[in-house]
C-alpha cells in the first residue's frame, strides 16, 4: 500500500545504530524476541499445579491413573475475548473512507458482517473533544457503540492525533492548537513517491506540536483522563492503541525527515511520559502498542518495551514489512496478544490476477496466520464498506474461513485423566491449543457441580496452553465427589479483568460455553 512505502526504508537501521551509542538515552536496539528477558508476564492467583505428575514408585505423585474422557477439535468459528476478526468501521479518512450515500445505514452493515467479531473506530482528537473539560462522540461513534452492543460486538479504538487523510480539518481541537507551537516538517531529500506528494499537499500533515509543551501535556493528560473515565474497563471495549507520535499514531512523520523536538533525549523522555500517563489511567483494559520501527528518532523502541514488559498488546500495520517487525510479532511472549492490521485492496477482487492459483488476499492471509496473530484486520483501504469485504470472501471463501478457524489461541480439555486418592478424587486435564497464538493473558479454569457451585478453581502459567502443545494441570476434588456429571468452565484473566472462554471443541458444550464431564471414549479403550 502507498500509505506505507516508508517501511521500505532503510532509514531505520542507521537510527538504531547511531542512537544505540549513547548512555543517556533509553534507546533499545533491534533484538531477537525469543528467548529476550521480558519477565515472566502477568501475576498468576491461584496457580495450579502443572506437573509432573509420575504415577510410579518411587516418585510417584498420584495414584494410577485412566483417560477417562477426551475432546476433539472444533471445526467452528469460536469467538471469545483477545482474539478474532475486526471489521474496520473507520480507519484512515474517517466517515469519508466509508463509501456509500447512506453512511448510517453503511455503519449497520459493517457492524452486522458476519465475518468480524470485533470492531474497529478510529477518530481523531477534534471529533471527540471538541472543546477542553469534557468528551463528546461524534453521531458516528455514538452509532457503532449503540450497535455494538445490539449486535455483541467489542470495540478496539486509537484517537489520531494526526491524520495526513483529513483534509477537511485538522486532528489536533482548536484549543490545543492555539496554544501549542507547531513545526514544520522538512521532506526527506530520498523520499519521491506518490504518497509522498500527497502528504505534502495536505495542509494538515506538514506539521506538528511542541509536544512536550507544557499546554499540550496539561491538554493530554486531561484526554487521557476523560478516556479512561468513560473506557477503562468498559465491557464494550476490546482493546485501545496507545498514543504514538506522528501519522495515524504509528510512531512516525514519513517522508519528513525532521521531528518537532529539538534533541532525541527530548523525543524520548516526552513519549515516555506519555506512555506512562496512559499506563496509569488504563488499568483494566489492554493497551495496544505499533511495533514500527523509531524512523521519525522519537523513542518508538523503549515505548514498545515498555508496552510488553506492562503486559499489554502489541500490533503491527502491514504483513510485507521489515523482518524486525515480523520478529516482534511472530517471537512475542505468548500472553502478549497482537494485531495485524493488513488492508485489503479498494478495487473489486478480480481485477488482481492470481499468481499460481493464490489470489492476493489468500496471500495476505497465509502470512498473517504464519506470524501467529490474535487479530487481524478486515478492511478494504481507503474503500470501506460491507460489500466490498463480501465481495473479497465470495471471490475466495477457503482462506477467510480458514483464519476465522485459527485466529488467536482455541483451548479445549484435550484429554482428562481420572484418579481415586483414598476418599478423594482427582483430575488431570491434559488442555490443548488448536490456535495459531498463546492465550494473551491468563488461563483459569473451574471445575464446578452441575448447579454451579464451585469446586475447585485455578489458573494456568501466563500464555497456556501454548499452540500445537499439551499443559496439564491437577485438579483436586472435594471428598466424595463424583467426577461424572461435573462442569468444566475457562475464563481469561487480562489485566484484572475475567472474561468467560468457550471451549473450541467438537464435543457438545453448555449454552454458557463450559463442558459437561462424562466418559466417551468407549469400551476397549
Amino acid at each position: 500500500m502507498q500509505r506505507r512505502d516508508f517501511l521500505k526504508s532503510g532509514v531505520a537501521l542507521a537510527v538504531a545504530a547511531e542512537l544505540g551509542t549513547s548512555k543517556a538515552q533509553g534507546f533499545v536496539p533491534a533484538h531477537n524476541w525469543g528467548k529476550y528477558d521480558f519477565g515472566s508476564g502477568p501475576t498468576v492467583i491461584d496457580r495450579l499445579n502443572q506437573g509432573p505428575f509420575s504415577q510410579y514408585p518411587p516418585d510417584a505423585s498420584i495414584p494410577t491413573d485412566d483417560v477417562v474422557m477426551t475432546t476433539t477439535p472444533s471445526e467452528e468459528v469460536v469467538p471469545n475475548y483477545g482474539k478474532g476478526l475486526i471489521t474496520y468501521i473507520t480507519a484512515d479518512m474517517g466517515t469519508e473512507e466509508i463509501k456509500s450515500d447512506n453512511i448510517p445505514q453503511a455503519i449497520e452493515d459493517l457492524v452486522r458482517f458476519p465475518l468480524g467479531q470485533q470492531l474497529y473506530i478510529r477518530p481523531t482528537w477534534r471529533e471527540i473533544q471538541p472543546r477542553p473539560g469534557r468528551l463528546e462522540m461524534p453521531d458516528y461513534v455514538k452509532l457503532v457503540f449503540d450497535l455494538a452492543k445490539k449486535n455483541n460486538k467489542r470495540i478496539g479504538i486509537r484517537i489520531q492525533m494526526s491524520a495526513p487523510d483529513y483534509w477537511h480539518q485538522a486532528a489536533l481541537p482548536d484549543f490545543v492548537l492555539d496554544k501549542v507551537p507547531t513545526v514544520d516538517l522538512v521532506r526527506s531529500e530520498k523520499e519521491s513517491s506518490a504518497s509522498a506528494e500527497r502528504f505534502l499537499r495536505n495542509p494538515y500533515s506538514r506539521y506538528q506540536p511542541r509536544f512536550d509543551h507544557p499546554f499540550f501535556q496539561q491538554a493530554f493528560g486531561e484526554l487521557i483522563g476523560l478516556l479512561a473515565a468513560e473506557f477503562n474497563g468498559n465491557p464494550a471495549i476490546e482493546f485501545i492503541d496507545t498514543f504514538m507520535y506522528g501519522f495515524w499514531g504509528e510512531g512516525h512523520t514519513w517522508p519528513f525527515s525532521n521531528n518537532p523536538f529539538p534533541d532525541y533525549q527530548t523525543a524520548e523522555r516526552t513519549w515516555i511520559n506519555m506512555l506512562e500517563v496512559q499506563l496509569e489511567h488504563f488499568t483494566k483494559t489492554p493497551l495496544m502498542t505499533n511495533t514500527q520501527p523509531d524512523y521519525s528518532r522519537v523513542g518508538n523502541s523503549e515505548l514498545l518495551d515498555r508496552t510488553v514488559r506492562s503486559n499489554n498488546w502489541i500490533r503491527s500495520d502491514t504483513i510485507f514489512i521489515e523482518n524486525e517487525q515480523i520478529e516482534a510479532l511472530s517471537n512475542r511472549p505468548p500472553w502478549i496478544a497482537a494485531v495485524l492490521e493488513q488492508a485489503i485492496p479498494g478495487k473489486a477482487p478480480d481485477s488482481f490476477a492470481a499468481q499460481e492459483g493464490i489470489s492476493p488476499s489468500d496471500n495476505m492471509i497465509a502470512h498473517v496466520m504464519d506470524v501467529g496473530v490474535n487479530y487481524w484486520s478486515l478492511w478494504n483501504f481507503h474503500q470501506i464498506s460491507a460489500k466490498n469485504l463480501m465481495s473479497y470472501y465470495q471471490a475466495s471463501p477457503t482462506w477467510f474461513d480458514r483464519i476465522n478457524r485459527r485466529i488467536g489461541y482455541r483451548v479445549r480439555p484435550s484429554m482428562i485423566w481420572g484418579y481415586e486418592d483414598g476418599d478423594y478424587v482427582g483430575l488431570i486435564i491434559g488442555f490443548a491449543n488448536d490456535g495459531i497464538a498463546g492465550v494473551p493473558g491468563v488461563l483459569r479454569v473451574t471445575v464446578e457441580s452441575e448447579d454451579g457451585k464451585a469446586l475447585k478453581s485455578g489458573c494456568l502459567d501466563p500464555g497456556y496452553p501454548l499452540p500445537g502443545k499439551i499443559r496439564q494441570a491437577q485438579f483436586v476434588l472435594p471428598r466424595g465427589t463424583k467426577w461424572r456429571g461435573l462442569r468444566l468452565r475457562a475464563e481469561i484473566e487480562v489485566k484484572g479483568m475475567r472474561y468467560p472462554v468457550r471451549w473450541a471443541c467438537h464435543q457438545k458444550l453448555n449454552d454458557d460455553g463450559s463442558l459437561t464431564l462424562r466418559p466417551n471414549l468407549g469400551p476397549g479403550v
